[in-house]
């Protein structure tokens, strides 16, 4: 049973935004041991947050391993000591608030926020046991392990088959055999061949939003990464494009480690076998999606999960 102190939280943070909830919620909350408004207080306090993380994940291999990683814009304090694994053969999502470090982490994994000025980080993350952030590794070379797909279809202005072999001509490959067989199999991979084959040769930007997302997942393909990285790839398309993007993640989920960013809960549940609960920086509760939506450990994951805030 909710106690008052969540029933508090709760409502406050429906009336507010992120930041004026997370500066509220230090004063106007109980400090009641395990409560909802306990957990997300200190958080919001940016104290350090012991991660519940579930038993379904002890036997899971790790494709990639994050330890105590932490990292700042400047002097802003974005991730906190967050430690976990990204499943290999399985699609994790992050869920939480907006401005909770969702996109902050996944963007660490492919070391973009390499690109933002005044980033530092302290911890590590592991990619099939290697350090991602040792100061030998070849960043170009580690996002070709890496396909990212981003929230906005972003095809190159270039035909739907070129959009499709630019990993592979950027690496040299020239063999048209070779590039003809990545094309197709990327674009049945990316469920887009029967729509694209008749029209490989004109522009990707003639293809509708559901269909360019695809393009572009098609692409991210085509280097046969190790890893795919989806910041919220439906956020801009309608619900019948949405449901073609989930159907497609279920179909490559065995082939390819996915990690997922979500604002929609309801497609978290749908189409991941794991759960991360973000809040404020840190990693609140991880575990089997199933029972993070229908028996989560904590109040705070329970208070998020079921609409009470966020």
């Amino acid at each position: 049973m909710a106690t008052a102190s969540t029933n508090m939280l709760s409502s406050g943070l429906e009336t507010m935004s992120d930041a004026a909830a997370s500066e509220a919620s230090t004063d106007a909350v109980a400090r009641e041991p395990g409560s909802a408004a306990d957990t997300l207080a200190a958080a919001a306090r940016g104290e350090r947050v012991a991660t519940e993380t579930h038993a379904a994940l002890a036997g899971e291999e790790a494709a990639v391993a994050i330890d105590n990683f932490s990292l700042w814009y400047g002097s802003s304090q974005a991730l906190y000591d967050v430690s976990m694994i990204i499943p290999r053969g399985k699609v994790t999502s992050l869920i939480g608030p907006s401005g909770c470090g969702k996109s902050t982490l996944l963007r660490s994994v492919n070391r973009l926020n390499d690109l933002v000025e005044g980033v530092s980080i302290r911890g590590d993350m592991r990619l099939s046991g290697a350090s991602i952030y040792d100061a030998s590794v070849d960043v170009i070379e580690l996002r070709k392990r890496m396909g990212m797909v981003f929230q906005k279809p972003n095809p190159f202005p270039m035909s739907i088959y070129e959009n499709i072999v630019y990993p592979l001509r950027i690496d040299g490959e020239r063999d048209r055999r070779v590039l003809d067989e990545v094309c197709e199999r990327s674009l049945r991979g990316a469920a887009l061949w029967e729509e694209a084959k008749d029209r490989l040769h004109t522009s990707a930007l003639g293809l509708s939003g559901g269909q360019q997302q695809r393009l572009c997942i098609a692409r991210a393909i085509a280097a046969d990464p190790e890893v795919l990285l989806m910041d919220e790839p439906c956020s801009a398309l309608d619900p019948i494009a949405t449901g073609r993007i989930e159907d497609l993640i279920e179909e490559l989920e065995g082939e390819y480690t996915i990690l997922i960013v979500t604002h929609n809960m309801q497609q978290a549940s749908r189409t991941s076998d794991f759960t991360a609960f973000m809040y404020l920086g840190s990693l609140i509760e991880y575990g089997g999606t199933y029972e993070m939506f229908s028996r989560p450990h904590l109040k705070a994951t329970e208070a998020y999960v079921s609409g009470r805030f966020g």
